[in-house]
């Protein structure tokens, strides 16, 4: 694992390189033909595939599209797709693991990973998918204890996605990348004053663990839980982020906490940045795509504040997983090997889910890339020289980053407790995990 982190700083270049040479590169060897083109269409067996992933409604739409693709491809394969928002996503997929009905192909949050391999809840993929076209770091990443669990379906880097049109009809200087976390919420103060009582600029991240990560990282204090699972939220660092955060809530910069609490991300209308409620938030470049698809044109992406440090980091933006418990795994291992390697997959799919790891679909697409693709694209460049190393989550801490902390920030949001009353109770929490 301390390898992967190594490699990550070197992965969006690689990616990114793809771009421009692996159409042109005379050196490069075709890649394989695909598991599914050479045994999917001798299997005639009626297959039902359950499948589950997260996301915006461009991606819904495009994986269904896929689906029904392939579908044709291969008539004895149909699907039972089950969609959502992020919101709530985590908690019915361990429910359903738990009870061992989790669906067959099940799009996995990095985070979550090591959680879901180390009980034993998803089928090894070391062999039946085709890797050869996706870089070392970006496979390696799907691992746990030398074997693979996971498929990676795209690049991605955290950063903040806000309305640039609004922001320019304000007259407020857009933000730039390298900015700090003064100049961020400098920028929110601003912002605000040009602004409705009822519209808000930032997101209120007292509850949002990934956002404090950044922050806390960015201070040089490490992630508030380490990679081998030991509980590290600096008490000072938490203070300064939550009461500013008060102080903002105050000033109406951010929203109020029965607005806030509404928010369901890469939704439609219950997104706030979707319906206007605010005007920036944290994102990730993966998801943009889902965004300019509700308001084309209007959105753009910035890197994330920095501290002593960035705040940014690289990831796989999700993977493909089969539950150990699904009838048919090989069947599912076929249709990942189409989604991720076939052009037909890429053309439908293009950048809903990330930058696509397959260097030949990468490739294929890279003519017909949008603006928004373009955009997702430079956040990673920016993002990648100096991006921290990437933390996939404890084993054992997912439930405390998802929903303890969550909880925890939202009785402090509603006034519930004081700051210092509530990082104890943070502390207190700790102990199950530990």
């Amino acid at each position: 694992m301390n390898k992967q982190m190594r490699v990550w700083g070197l992965l969006s270049m690689t990616a990114l390189a793809s771009l421009g040479l692996a159409a042109c590169d005379t050196n490069n060897k075709p890649s394989e033909e695909s598991a599914a083109s050479r045994v999917g269409a001798t299997d005639n067996k009626l297959v039902k595939l359950r499948i589950v992933w997260w996301g915006s409604q461009a991606r819904h739409d495009a994986t269904l599209k896929a689906l029904d693709a392939y579908t044709k491809k291969y008539p004895n394969v149909t699907f039972e797709p089950e969609f959502s928002g992020f919101d709530g996503y985590a908690e019915k997929l361990a429910t359903q693991a738990a009870a061992r009905n989790a669906p067959d192909i099940i799009q996995m949050n990095p985070n979550w990973l090591f959680e879901y391999a180390g009980r034993n809840q998803l089928a090894d993929l070391t062999k039946g998918i085709n890797t050869n076209d996706i870089d070392k770091p970006l496979v390696e990443s799907g691992m746990y204890k030398d074997k693979l669990y996971a498929i990676p379906l795209g690049n991605n880097a955290t950063g903040m996605v806000y309305n640039k049109n609004a922001i320019d009809k304000l007259g407020i200087s857009a933000p730039t990348n390298g900015w700090t976390w003064d100049q961020y919420f400098q920028f929110g103060k601003d912002t605000k004053a040009k602004l409705a009582k009822d519209k808000y600029v930032l997101m209120d991240a007292t509850s949002d663990y990934n956002m404090y990560a950044s922050y806390q990282i960015s201070q040089g204090k490490g992630y508030p839980i380490t990679i081998d699972g030991k509980f590290n939220i600096d008490k000072d660092t938490w203070l300064t982020f939550v009461k500013k955060y008060a102080e903002l809530r105050k000033d109406g910069v951010v929203p109020p906490a029965e607005i806030a609490t509404t928010d369901i991300e890469s939704d439609v209308k219950m997104d706030l940045i979707n319906n206007d409620t605010l005007l920036m938030r944290r994102s990730f470049a993966a998801l943009f795509p889902g965004y300019d698809g509700v308001k084309p044109g209007a959105y753009t992406l910035v890197d994330q504040p920095r501290g002593a440090q960035s705040s940014g980091f690289l990831k796989p933006s999700m993977f493909w997983s089969v539950s150990s418990d699904s009838k048919y795994t090989q069947e599912a291992k076929k249709f990942i090997d189409w989604f991720v390697n076939d052009t037909e997959a890429a053309d439908i799919l293009t950048t809903t889910r990330g930058v696509p790891v397959s260097k030949k679909a990468l490739a294929y697409l890279t003519p017909k890339l949008t603006p928004a693709d373009q955009l997702q694209i430079e956040l990673i460049k920016n993002v990648g020289p100096d991006a921290q190393p990437f933390n996939p989550g404890a084993k054992g801490w997912s439930n405390y980053t998802t929903k303890d902390f969550k909880d925890v920030g939202e009785k402090l949001m509603f006034g519930k407790i004081t700051p210092e009353a509530a990082y104890d109770e943070l502390v207190k929490k700790a102990k199950d995990y530990q």
